[in-house]
């Protein structure tokens, strides 16, 4: 993802109750912040509903620390018929630190969803090519 900086899609700080027997956040607790994070994204394309159908890479690179501050960024990199693909990235500054520290990365797949759960076409996007 490009180095520039953007606005967190979401901003969180974990708590004790996230933390695994080895006292890091549970590797669920980040994989629901992140889709949470992806969804929105795909919401905004899809203009409606949207369900995860995929996570198709996750990389885990270092631990997150309870009173961290998470922050997950995402960008659109693919928009099929249904689908939406969204590659996502965690950040943390450690409690007292002001350095953003790269903890995890991955790529989301969303399909489009009508109010019955069925998958629909994503709209065209204003703008695209």
């Amino acid at each position: 993802m490009a180095d520039i900086r953007r606005d967190p899609i979401v901003r969180t700080v974990p708590h004790p109750a996230d933390m695994n027997g080895n006292g890091d956040i549970f590797g669920g607790w980040v994989l629901s912040q992140m889709d949470t994070a992806g969804g929105a994204v795909a919401a905004r394309v899809a203009k409606g509903r949207v369900a995860t159908v995929a996570i198709t890479a996750m990389t885990f690179v270092q631990p997150i620390k309870v009173g961290d501050l998470v922050s997950i960024y995402g960008e659109v990199t693919k928009i099929g018929r249904t689908s939406i693909t969204v590659a996502l990235e965690t950040v943390v500054q450690r409690r007292h630190e002001a350095i953003d520290i790269r903890v995890t990365h991955g790529t989301y797949v969303f399909v489009a969803i009508d109010d019955d759960g069925k998958p629909r076409a994503v709209p065209p996007q204003v703008g695209a090519a």
